[in-house]
Formats: structure tokens, C-alpha cells, sequence
């Protein structure tokens, strides 16, 4: 079993910054991939960032640029790195864990941007 907890989330200005974190539980951490995904209003869930076990990174289109996800296997903890934020990145925040067919979710963080 693998717990997910994840912190790091708020209000900020646009423009601002924000640096998630989300630390995981269990032995399986640094052989999963790790992603984070958002919910906004009203929006289904999407796939923001991802990082393999070997630390290979994808991003969506729209956080290109301006967000960095990172993974400390030592530490059990994933990073989402948010810079430029715009007001479309508000949502929910969700830490995911993907390992052999088997999916885990944190409970998530709100991020809200706005002025």
C-alpha cells in the first residue's frame, strides 16, 4: 500500500510562485511513475507533469516553460515547481503514483491564482 500526501498548496498572485510537495509512503516510490495532475472548476482531470523512475519529464503544453517537476527517491517526496502562474492554474492538485498496473492518489492541494 502507498500513501500520498501532498502540501505546498495556497493562494498566490498571478505571476507568483508555488512549490508543491508530495511525500509518499511504502518501497515503491523510487521505481514508480510520478505524476501530478489538476481538477479545475468544472474541468475533468488532467495530467500536468510527469517523471519516470529514471527521471525522465513530460509536461502538459501549457505548463511548459514555467512549471518543473522533480523527484527525490532518497526523500520518498515528489516536486511541482510553479512559476509565471496565471489564473487558468487554479485547481486542485493531485500527487499520483503508477507502479505495475496498480494507481495511487493524495487526497490533494488547492492552488488558487488570482488577484
Amino acid at each position: 500500500q502507498v500513501q500520498l500526501l501532498e502540501s505546498g498548496g495556497g493562494w498566490v498572485q498571478p505571476g507568483g510562485s508555488l512549490r508543491l510537495s508530495c511525500a509518499a509512503s511504502g518501497t515503491i516510490f523510487s521505481f514508480a511513475v510520478m505524476g501530478w495532475y489538476r481538477q479545475g472548476p468544472g474541468k475533468q482531470r488532467e495530467l500536468v507533469a510527469a517523471i519516470s523512475s529514471g527521471g525522465n519529464t513530460n509536461y502538459v503544453d501549457s505548463v511548459k516553460g514555467r512549471f518543473t517537476i522533480s523527484r527525490d527517491n532518497a526523500k520518498n517526496t515528489l516536486y511541482l515547481q510553479m512559476n509565471s502562474l496565471k489564473p487558468a492554474d487554479t485547481a486542485v492538485y493531485y500527487c499520483n503514483a503508477y507502479y505495475r498496473g496498480d494507481s495511487y492518489w493524495g487526497q490533494g492541494t488547492q492552488v488558487t491564482v488570482s488577484s
